[in-house]
């Protein structure tokens, strides 16, 4: 087990002596330093562990209105394109 390892639920921002929140690099490089942690974390798993921890679903994203519409907009807009070069595709056939 290791120590002093940075804390994966940390949801305090990373603030300095003072109390003034650290510069954006800085929580950029903390968050690095965390992902790589996990990442080594999760190296040590075992196959069945890592199967276990990687199978577990994932809660919805919560996106806003306009974020919902533009998605399904650009699903319409992708399945218009994918008709019009199957049709092509056909025409072309002949």
């Amino acid at each position: 087990m290791r120590t002093g390892a940075p804390q994966a639920n940390d949801a305090q921002p990373a603030l300095l002596g003072n109390g003034a929140p650290l510069r954006p690099e800085i929580q950029e490089r903390d968050l690095q330093r965390q992902e790589r942690f996990e990442d080594e974390l999760i190296m040590d798993l075992e196959r069945d562990q890592f199967v276990a921890e990687t199978s577990r679903p994932v809660p919805p994203a919560v996106l806003s209105t306009r974020v919902k519409a533009g998605l399904w907009a650009l699903r319409v807009f992708v399945v218009i394109v994918s008709l019009m070069v199957i049709y092509t595709f056909i025409d072309q056939l002949h």
